[in-house]
């Protein structure tokens, strides 16, 4: 398949993707406030929500997600999969409406056409371009993603203990959007090895670290979803650190590219401005949680 046909093929599966993540976040929102809060990073809480039918129904969508964000993977650069994924939060907005019975205002619209609007922007400006996607397979760039990962999670967990409750939720999400950003850089190198031989996969030291921060991320943005009275600003974090930490994977570990030059820079960095303000405005009319 030609560069145009795959990117005619890869844009709606990522796009796909997005409509199934937000969808999955709805219903994992809900349930985590039905069940008891736990310490940040204890694996009992995903004991309690596995419980829940509705928890079980969003495992089943962030999984068809998950896949069809690897479809996407294979064909686009990552660099234009995961802004695209910002989508998703559009789709939370408007699905959490649904299950409230109530009909989206005119202010969800036109944030959500802001929100559209800077995305398309900034991929219009930046023309993503795929790398070769081999960096992961020096030990010593695999070693500074990995420190990289592990400090920056770590300082987060640390101000999520140090900080006030009503500031808590932040820290976590942010520490959620950093692992489902490595993870889809992780997931984009091996869709390379995926090309050459499905079983090749199962040899590569990435597929088993995914194995491993993919869960750590849902566990992390369910601490974040219960630790304060509000879901809102977790989901905003999340939804912007997520395809921010995947562009930094793109261009320093995937050799994938974007146009340079000082008015490019500008203007990608306008358009990201946008995108984050608009998924800030739409994230304050997600759910607010009753009851605290």
């Amino acid at each position: 398949m030609n560069d145009t046909g795959e990117m005619l093929a890869g844009v709606p599966i990522a796009l796909a993707a997005a409509a199934a993540f937000g969808a999955s976040g709805v219903l994992q929102f809900r349930a985590g406030r039905q069940v008891p809060e736990e310490p940040a990073g204890r694996p009992s809480l995903l004991v309690h929500l596995i419980r829940l039918p509705s928890w079980r129904w969003s495992v089943v969508l962030a999984i068809v997600a998950f896949a069809l964000q690897v479809a996407a993977l294979s064909l686009i650069p990552l660099i234009l999969v995961q802004p695209l994924l910002v989508t998703g939060l559009v789709w939370y907005v408007l699905l959490f409406a649904a299950f409230e019975h109530d009909r989206p205002d005119r202010t969800i619209l036109l944030e959500s056409t802001l929100c559209l609007f800077g995305l398309a922007a900034f991929l219009v400006i930046a023309e993503p371009g795929r790398g070769q996607g081999r960096g992961l397979e020096s030990f010593w760039s695999a070693m500074l993603l990995g420190v990289a990962v592990a400090v920056a999670i770590g300082l987060c967990l640390l101000a999520a203990v140090r900080l006030e409750r009503r500031w808590r939720p932040m820290p976590l999400a942010i520490a959620a959007g950093i692992c489902y950003g490595v993870t889809a850089g992780l997931v984009s190198s091996l869709a390379f090895h995926l090309q050459e031989s499905p079983w090749q996969v199962f040899t590569q030291w990435q597929a088993y670290a995914v194995a491993v921060l993919g869960p750590f991320g849902v566990l992390l943005s369910q601490n974040a979803y219960q630790a304060g009275p509000l879901g809102a600003p977790a989901l905003a974090a999340i939804t912007v650190t997520d395809p921010l930490v995947a562009i930094l994977v793109g261009l320093i570990w995937l050799d994938e590219s974007i146009r340079g030059g000082v008015q490019a820079a500008l203007g990608q960095a306008l358009a990201l401005v946008v995108v984050i303000l608009a998924v800030v405005m739409l994230a304050r009319r997600a759910p607010h949680v009753k009851g605290g």
